[in-house]
């Protein structure tokens, strides 16, 4: 059993939506002690100059408004600290990913906090973790040269440090649903813990 799952839904859809299924499905496959749920239909803030601003002025020398700024970022970063694994819903959106993840992106992204600056170029900060990207296309092919979208979510995560990353993929759900599904599902029932 996992200890700690950061779950993350940024489909658009609150009711019937593939990835939202498939990604509870996969918490559920796993079990852990403790389950942190950020659903991302709820907008998060785009970045400012000010949050910008904030963000690179040294910790020490931040005033109260320029910490209020970074406060959600601030939630996010610790989110992503104590998980042990991440289960994220990602539906393929235009061949990419939603907006609200890439808002979620943005605000995890910190230097000093989740990766860090070397002679060697960039190092995550946030090893040892598991993602599982549970993802849904309505005619796009997981992997294919379309999808923009798994690709990019996987580069960001080992960007950040994350490299043991799943997928389990519900892809051409317009073209055959059933079979997507099945397929889905089959992958999520033979997940190790």
């Amino acid at each position: 059993m996992t200890k700690t799952i950061l779950h993350i839904d940024s489909s658009a859809r609150r009711v019937n939506s593939t990835t939202r299924d498939l990604s509870d499905r996969v918490v559920k496959q796993l079990g852990a002690d403790r389950i942190i749920r950020r659903d991302l239909a709820t907008p998060l803030p785009l970045l400012t100059e000010d949050w910008i601003a904030a963000n690179f002025t040294p910790a020490e020398q931040r005033d109260d408004l320029q910490r209020d700024r970074l406060a959600l970022s601030d939630e996010l970063v610790t989110e992503l600290q104590e998980a042990d694994t991440i289960v994220i819903g990602l539906p393929i959106y235009n061949f990419s990913v939603p907006a609200a993840f890439k808002a979620w992106v943005d605000l995890v992204a910190r230097a000093g906090l989740t990766f860090s600056y070397t002679e060697n170029g960039p190092k995550g900060l946030l090893e040892g973790k598991r993602a599982i990207l549970a993802i849904a296309s309505g005619g796009v092919p997981v992997g294919s040269e379309a999808d923009f979208a798994t690709n990019y979510a996987r580069h960001v995560l080992g960007f950040i440090g994350i490299h043991d990353v799943d997928v389990i993929a519900a892809d051409q759900m317009a073209v055959n649903p059933d079979a997507a599904l099945e397929n889905a599902h089959k992958a999520v029932a033979e997940l190790a813990a």
